[in-house]
């Protein structure tokens, strides 16, 4: 079940979703508004391939050095992260999705990794993709995205961050997490072989 904002307010208040700094003012019908923070992941201009089984080190800019503003190229892909620290219990799962606003303007604000498991607690980090034919000004504090919240049919038996799972991005810290794919990382067999009969 997609909670409602009065919903969403009464979970904030039960401190089932933690959310800090808390801002009623935005509220939506059925999501909270969150905000653009200062620090962005970027990637260097040379490299060879991105290979998910190595750590892929990016460079950290702080926007607060270039005047509150980033201006991301058109198909550019940086890692961001929301103002707000999100907590949610148990009971909770949440996504984070595009506002329409910058959806019309060309931003996307995740690549498919917008969904935020039961118990996890930190800092939102965005991927921020520009699909405008000019660039995309980001300004500290804008309005970001939308965090929607589910009621789960039940607890979770092992919320994210639970010592039975490998949790990697569990109480993020200020600022947008690179990928930790690398951590632990196998691949799985595709084919079984069949016995001739």
């Amino acid at each position: 079940m997609l909670l409602c904002d009065e919903d969403i307010a009464r979970a904030e208040a039960q401190r089932r979703i933690i959310i800090e700094p808390f801002e009623p003012r935005l509220l939506q019908p059925s999501s909270i508004d969150v905000r653009l923070d200062r620090h962005l992941l970027v990637w260097p201009e040379q490299g060879g391939f991105i290979d998910p089984a190595v750590d892929n080190p990016m460079i950290p800019v702080d926007m607060f050095t270039m005047g509150g503003t980033y201006p991301l190229q058109p198909g550019q892909m940086v890692l961001a992260s929301t103002v707000e620290h999100v907590t949610l219990d148990a009971t909770l799962a949440a996504r984070v999705e595009g506002r329409s606003s910058m959806g019309r303007l060309g931003l996307a604000t995740h690549v498919t990794a917008g969904f935020i498991d039961p118990g996890f607690s930190g800092h939102i980090t965005l991927e921020l993709v520009n699909h405008a034919p000019r660039p995309f000004l980001l300004h500290v504090g804008m309005r970001i995205g939308q965090l929607c919240l589910f009621q789960l049919s039940g607890p979770a038996r092992w919320p994210y961050g639970s010592a039975a799972l490998s949790s990697h991005y569990q109480q993020q810290p200020r600022g947008p997490v690179a990928s930790r794919s690398h951590l632990g990382w196998r691949t799985w067999p595709t084919t079984t072989e069949v016995t001739p009969t």
